[in-house]
């Protein structure tokens, strides 16, 4: 088979969707205890393990999303975890008015990177992908 620009273009967004994640996901993992004092602030329950499977998420699915592994699956989880998160930790619409497009603007970014993972799932991983090449 012989690579097309869509393969590209898969294997770029592919990468970039998953960059936010996987830095964000070591992120959290060096700051665990800031990271789950910010789960706390958003009222949640158990904030330490949320934390721990947040940082398992994100660098998990992530590095899955990065290869093409079950990318499919990777990204709607990723997905649903990016809305779960706008709705919970950006809600511009609840924020103090001097908070209001900062959050709003996180809120609608995040709203772009569901967009982008569903797309994902939708379409899957392109041809330079470990999923591409067990289905040959």
């Amino acid at each position: 088979m012989r690579p097309t620009a869509t393969d590209f273009a898969a294997l770029a967004g592919r990468l970039l969707l998953a960059l936010m994640f996987v830095l964000a996901g070591f992120s959290k993992l060096g700051n665990f205890d800031g990271t789950a004092a910010y789960v706390a602030s958003g009222g949640l329950p158990l904030p330490a393990l949320l934390a721990a499977g947040t940082i398992a998420l994100e660098i998990g699915a992530g590095l899955a999303l990065a290869v093409g592994y079950r990318a499919r699956w990777a990204a709607l989880a990723l997905a649903a975890f990016t809305l779960l998160a706008s709705v919970l930790f950006h809600a511009y619409w609840a924020a103090p008015p001097e908070r209001q497009t900062t959050e709003m603007l996180m809120f609608m970014k995040n709203l772009a990177v569901a967009g982008g993972m569903l797309m994902v799932f939708a379409l899957g991983p392109g041809g330079f992908s470990v999923d591409a090449r067990r289905a040959r």
